[in-house]
């Protein structure tokens, strides 16, 4: 059962003595920072207002993004550091209210990879557990291997760029890998010079930059479309060219991701098609492993971690490990199974797009009080 004693406020005091100090970033944000990274559809899911400077602000929708604006703020950026918070978030969701309470930790500029990727785990299920959820349902997969895989295959930028926006998204898997690729073979005539502008661009660049030559232009919306989706389009026709995945890299790729299990399985897995392919994942499976020792170490049964190699988080800021921890579905918990409860990962590349002069190891997960302890929050 849960523990009625606890609230948000015990949970993120307990980081705190943990060395997460606790930060309070500001509830209004500017609004270009999440679309930047995020995309302008996200403005469906944002409440946005106008400052009296005509500046585009919004209620934050989420803690990470302001976090690293705190550490960057700080004037430390590249130094360690580990914060905490707790409060309030404003994110239009389906079937639920736009306020919630998020409890969570960030950890900056530690080079231990895998040891840090491990605390942050273990620190969420510790507090799941605290919360009366005692056998979650652990979902892990890894953005560093997948660009790994990208890497060893050196694909051409086009088909590269449109395979990472898809996992990013969370819609590549072996059963839609022939739909993502779909239209190979085809040239995009109609506007060839900002088509090869957007060649070798990672997905949040090439969106953001098609997404301002629409603004340029004035156009919001187009038979029913907004922007984004206008944009979206045009990026799938822009990677139709005439570059074809090699029957060899498809072959490699659907092997990939038709991988899961535990995950010592799934590291012999990997190991096993790596070498049987001739591609050195090597460092990516030995951080892969080493995170799987470091939870073990923390007292994490890993043989109940779920790791699906197509397993990705909706934001395009990760750059390593993502995970989710939701309510077991066979378990006595009365927490509803369908929801997450927990999710995070590692975005070492985030406080750089910030303003940051280098990539800062960054790992951290944020807690849905709300869906813990309801009107106790």
């Amino acid at each position: 059962m849960v523990n009625s004693r606890l609230s948000a406020e015990d949970l993120v005091a307990r980081f705190a003595r943990l060395g997460y100090a606790r930060v309070e970033p500001p509830v209004l944000q500017p609004a270009d920072i999440f679309l930047d990274q995020s995309g302008e559809n996200f403005r469906r899911r944002m409440f946005v207002t106008t400052d009296s400077e005509g500046r585009e602000m919004a209620l934050r929708p989420e803690f990470t993004i302001p976090v690293v604006r705190l550490y960057l703020a700080g004037g430390d950026a590249g130094g360690l550091a580990q914060y905490s918070y707790c409060g309030r978030v404003f994110r239009m969701q389906s079937g639920e209210s736009g306020e919630f309470v998020q409890a969570g930790i960030e950890s900056f500029g530690r080079s231990d990879i895998a040891a840090a990727d491990a605390e942050t785990v273990a620190l969420a299920l510790e507090a799941l557990q605290e919360f009366g959820v005692h056998d979650p349902d652990i979902h892990l997969g890894d953005m560093g291997l997948f660009n790994a895989v990208m890497d060893a295959l050196a694909l051409p930028d086009a088909l590269l760029r449109r395979l990472k926006r898809a996992f990013a998204l969370g819609s590549l898997n072996v059963d839609t890998l022939d739909q993502v690729l779909g239209g190979q073979g085809q040239v995009d005539a109609s506007h060839p010079g900002l088509s090869a502008a957007l060649v070798g661009l990672d997905p949040v660049t090439a969106r953001n930059l098609v997404e301002d030559m629409l603004k340029i232009a004035r156009i919001s919306t187009v038979g029913g479309r907004t922007s984004a989706e206008i944009a979206d389009r045009f990026l799938r026709q822009a990677g139709q060219t005439d570059e074809v995945l090699p029957d060899h890299a498809r072959k490699v790729l659907a092997a990939y991701l038709a991988i899961s299990g535990e995950p010592d399985a799934v590291s012999d897995q990997l190991r096993s098609l790596t070498a049987a392919q001739g591609l050195d994942l090597s460092a990516a499976l030995d951080v892969f492993d080493e995170r799987t020792g470091f939870l073990a170490a923390r007292g994490v049964d890993v043989s109940k971690i779920r790791v699906a190699t197509a397993f990705g988080r909706d934001l395009d800021y990760y750059t390593g490990m993502v995970f989710e921890m939701r309510a077991s579905r066979t378990g006595a918990s009365p927490h509803p199974a369908s929801r997450s409860l927990v999710g995070g990962g590692r975005y070492d590349r985030l406080a750089q797009s910030l303003g940051a002069t280098q990539a800062v190891p960054a790992v951290g997960c944020s807690i849905w009080m709300d869906r813990l302890i309801g009107s106790q929050a």
